[in-house]
């Protein structure tokens, strides 16, 4: 994974007074049903593994692209299917403020996650990110490769924990009756272990690192 944390500003509902695919009335459009939910989870799995397991010599070059386009567009395509085709109630406009936004939480969550480096590193080891040091050798097809890649590939890191924390919200507060504030809560805090689980490849495996450090910055966001 990226290993690189943010607010998604453009994933959330442009309504103001319920989440989106969670209408009160269950036959109203675009509202997705138990099953549905769980084809959503199932396919967030499926495009994680895709893009973890991914042999990295069938697909090389300009071609690796390929594999984070799967991890983000199945996802995407399931939540097509299961919600009617109302994939744009997950996004809004992404204007100037939007991109303020944007950038304001990006630097935001940075900060905190470097804050909880310099604290957790007398206690425990951290694993570098290698990335710095495969661009400092790679020409200039290589790094624009690596761009556009990253890029779709953040966009599906932001679709794989938005879809889990709505998945969350909706079983807690269709079927376990918890208040909205409590289920949306819920769903923050699955959807923060999970990814902060995405990243333990990506760390060596280092739970300390990706629970305490990424987790945190993820979480401030929420």
């Amino acid at each position: 994974m990226s290993g690189r944390p943010g607010r998604p500003a453009a994933l959330v509902s442009p309504e103001r007074n319920e989440l989106p695919y969670q209408s009160a009335e269950p036959t109203a459009s675009g509202t997705i049903s138990a099953r549905g939910w769980v084809l959503l989870l199932v396919s967030v799995a499926v495009g994680f593994a895709v893009l973890l397991l991914a042999p990295p010599r069938v697909f090389d070059g300009i071609l690796s692209v390929v594999w984070a386009l799967a991890f983000t567009a199945i996802p995407l395509v399931t939540l097509h299917v299961v919600s009617g085709g109302k994939v744009g109630r997950l996004l809004r406009g992404y204007g100037v403020r939007a991109f303020g936004l944007s950038l304001l939480f990006g630097i935001a969550t940075l900060m905190a996650s470097l804050a909880m480096a310099l604290a957790m590193r007398p206690f425990a080891p951290l694993e570098p990110n290698r990335v710095g040091d495969v661009l400092a050798n790679a020409n200039a097809l290589a790094v624009s490769i690596f761009l556009v890649r990253t890029s779709v590939q953040l966009v599906g890191e932001e679709v794989v924990m938005v879809l889990p924390l709505l998945a969350v919200t909706w079983f807690c507060t269709a079927r376990m009756c918890i208040g909205r504030r409590g289920g949306l809560a819920m769903g923050i805090a699955v959807s923060t272990l999970l990814f902060s689980a995405m990243h333990l490849p990506t760390y060596d495996w280092n739970v300390v690192q990706c629970f305490a450090v990424i987790g945190t910055a993820r979480h401030g966001w929420c």
